[in-house]
C-alpha cells in the first residue's frame, strides 16, 4: 500500500521527521541574528512583546454612521481594543456611488450589512465623534482609490476640523490593489495604472507632512484570502512593493530608503494551516530585509524592517456549529503571535454568518487579551525559533516565494499580473483545488464534513441590526441634506478642479481630494469625476 503523501495547503511536502539537516544555510545563518536586527528572521524588536505588546484591532463597521460611532466607542471604551479600523459598505463606499446611483437602489435592501454607509465627509464626523484622534492608531479602511481618494481625506479633514495637526495622527492607509483588483473586483473601477498614481501622490505627501503615518499597506491578507498560497502571498507583497519603490524612484520626490520604511508596514494573514503561516511571517520579514538591502542597496537596518499586522481567516470560519470558530480564533491568533505579528485582529465566530455582533467583537478581543495575560506568551521572543520544522518550512516558503516573485517580475510586474489575469488565474486554481480536498474528505472541516451531528447543541443567531433597506433610506435622506445645505458652487468648483489635477499627472491629487472632500462633495460624485476621467478597467477574468 502506497501511503499518501501528506502536505500543507501551499503544497509542500511534509516529512514525518525533521532534524538539523532540514534547515537551509541562509536560514541558519539569519538565525544568528538576534529579534531587532537584520534580517529580522526571529522578531522586529530586540525584548518583542515584553516592550511592546502587539496592538489588538478589530475590523468593525456596518450601517449608519451612528452605529459605526457606537461600535468604535465600545470596542476602545469597553472592551479594550488599543486602535480602530474601520470597514466600509462594499457597494456603496468600495464603488464610490451615491446611495441613489441605480445600482444601490435596486439592491438597497444589501446596504450596509458589509460595513458603514457614507455619503460624504459629514458622516466621518459622526463616525469619529468623541474619538481621540490625536492619542489613537487608526486604519481609516478603503482599497484602491477609495482609499486615496475619498477614505484618508475625509479622516484628516475630520482631524483638521478639530484643530489636530496632521503631524500628530498615527495610523495606516490600506488603498490595497489585491482588495479590489484581485478579491472583489468592482464595476466601474478605474485601470490599475491609474490607481497607482494616486498611491504614489499618497506616499510623496505623506512624506512631507506625516511623519507617523503609513501612507499604504500592501495586503497579503487580501491575496491569501482571495486564494493565492502561502509562497504566492509572500511573491506578490514583495512584487507590489517593488511597484511602488520603482515608480517612486523614478519620481526622484523621495528616496528609496526612505521610502522602503513609508510602505514598511504590511498585512498577512494566518490561516488554519498555523505552522506554514507563522513561518510565512518569519520568511516575510527575512524577504523584505534581504530585498531591500541586495535590490536597493540600503544598509540603514530600521529602514529594512517589515512591520507586520495580521488579520486571521476570515474564510476559516464556518456556519456550521460557529462556536468551533473560537477555538479557531484562538490557534490562528496564537501562531500569529508566535510568528511575531506587531499588530492583530481576530476574525468573528459568527462572520460566515454576519457581520460580527458586540459579542463575537467581544470574544476577539478577549483571545488576545489572554494570550496576553494568562500563558506567558509575551516573555520569550521568537520561542519557535530554531525548531528543525519551522525552520525547514520558512526556507521552503522563501525559495518559493522569490520563484513567484521572479515569475510575476518575468511577465511585467505587479501591475501587468493583476491586468492580463495572472493573479486571478492563480487564486482560482487554488481555490477549486481545495474544494476538489474539502468534497473528498482530504481536508478535513470539523461540524461541515467530519464530526457532524444533525442537531446543534447551540446555536448563533445571525446579527440583527437595521434593515438593508432601513440604513439606505437613512443614508438616501442624508444625502439629500448633504446636497440641500452645501454650499454647492463651492462643491461644483472644488469637483471642477479635481477634473483638472486628475487629468495632469504631473500635479500631486491629494490637495485636491481634500479641497473636494472639505466641499461636501459626495462619494459618488468623486467617484464620477474618477471615471469619467480614466474609464473603466477591463477585469480579465470571464463570470
Amino acid at each position: 500500500m502506497i501511503e499518501h503523501q501528506p502536505e500543507t495547503t501551499s503544497g509542500i511536502p511534509l516529512k514525518l521527521l525533521y532534524g538539523p539537516d532540514d534547515v537551509p544555510a541562509d536560514i541558519r545563518e539569519a538565525l544568528g541574528a538576534p529579534p531587532g536586527r537584520a534580517p529580522y528572521l526571529r522578531g522586529a524588536y530586540p525584548r518583542m512583546y515584553r516592550d511592546r505588546p502587539w496592538r489588538i484591532f478589530q475590523l468593525s463597521g456596518y450601517g449608519n454612521p451612528e452605529d459605526m460611532n457606537e461600535r468604535l466607542k465600545f470596542l476602545l471604551f469597553e472592551a479594550g481594543e488599543t486602535g480602530i479600523i474601520i470597514k466600509h459598505d462594499r457597494m456603496t463606499d468600495d464603488h464610490l456611488y451615491d446611495v441613489d446611483h441605480p445600482e444601490i437602489v435596486e439592491r438597497r435592501e444589501d446596504v450596509g450589512l458589509t460595513g458603514t454607509v457614507t455619503v460624504g465627509l459629514r458622516d466621518y464626523e459622526t463616525i469619529l465623534s468623541d474619538l481621540p484622534l490625536d492619542s489613537i492608531y487608526a486604519k481609516p479602511g478603503g482599497g484602491v482609490p477609495q482609499s486615496a481618494v475619498y477614505t484618508l481625506p475625509s479622516y484628516w479633514s475630520v482631524a483638521a476640523r478639530r484643530g489636530i495637526p496632521l503631524e500628530k495622527l498615527a495610523g495606516t492607509g490600506q488603498s490595497d490593489f489585491f482588495l479590489t483588483y484581485l478579491g472583489c473586483p468592482t464595476k466601474e473601477q478605474i485601470p490599475p495604472e491609474a490607481a497607482i498614481r494616486f498611491n504614489l501622490d499618497l506616499i510623496e505627501w505623506c512624506s512631507e507632512r506625516m511623519p507617523r503615518w503609513v501612507p499604504v499597506s500592501i495586503a497579503g491578507y487580501n491575496a491569501a484570502d482571495s486564494g493565492l498560497s502561502a509562497h504566492q502571498e509572500l511573491g506578490a507583497v514583495m512584487a507590489n512593493a517593488v511597484q511602488y519603490l520603482d515608480m517612486i524612484a523614478a519620481r526622484g520626490k523621495v528616496d528609496v530608503e526612505r521610502l522602503a520604511h513609508r510602505i514598511g508596514g504590511m498585512n498577512f494573514r494566518v490561516s488554519m494551516e498555523v505552522f506554514e503561516d507563522a513561518a510565512k511571517l518569519r520568511a516575510a520579514r527575512k524577504m523584505w530585509s534581504d530585498l531591500l538591502g541586495q535590490r536597493y542597496g540600503i544598509t540603514d537596518e530600521k529602514a529594512r524592517q517589515m512591520r507586520i499586522h495580521v488579520v486571521t481567516a476570515g474564510s476559516a470560519m464556518t456556519y456550521q456549529e460557529p462556536f468551533n470558530n473560537i477555538v479557531r480564533g484562538t490557534l490562528m491568533a496564537l501562531f500569529s503571535v508566535l510568528g511575531g505579528t506587531q499588530s492583530l485582529g481576530v476574525s468573528g465566530y459568527d462572520e460566515a454568518m454576519s457581520i460580527p455582533s458586540d459579542h463575537a467583537h467581544l470574544m476577539s478581543i478577549r483571545i488576545q487579551q489572554i494570550l496576553q495575560n494568562e500563558i506567558n506568551l509575551r516573555e520569550v521572543a521568537d520561542p519557535l525559533g530554531g525548531s528543525y520544522y519551522v525552520e525547514s518550512l520558512t526556507g521552503e516558503l522563501e525559495e518559493r516565494g522569490w520563484e513567484f516573485f521572479r515569475q510575476i517580475q518575468d511577465r511585467g510586474g505587479f501591475l501587468a499580473v493583476l491586468d492580463d489575469g495572472f493573479l486571478l488565474e492563480c487564486a482560482e486554481e487554488n481555490n477549486q483545488r481545495i474544494a476538489v480536498g474539502m468534497e473528498s474528505g482530504e481536508r478535513a472541516i470539523v461540524g461541515v464534513n467530519t464530526h457532524t451531528i444533525d442537531d446543534p447543541i447551540m446555536e448563533v443567531e445571525a446579527f440583527e441590526g437595521r434593515s438593508g433597506a432601513e440604513t439606505w433610506e437613512m443614508a438616501m435622506e442624508r444625502l439629500a441634506d448633504l446636497r440641500r445645505t452645501r454650499h454647492g458652487r463651492g462643491a461644483v468648483e472644488a469637483l471642477r478642479n479635481l477634473e483638472e489635477v486628475c487629468r495632469n499627472d504631473s500635479v500631486n491629487a491629494i490637495p485636491a481630494f481634500m479641497e473636494a472632500v472639505s466641499a461636501d462633495a459626495s462619494i459618488g460624485e468623486i467617484g464620477s469625476v474618477l471615471r469619467e476621467t480614466f474609464g473603466d478597467w477591463q477585469v480579465p477574468i470571464s463570470v
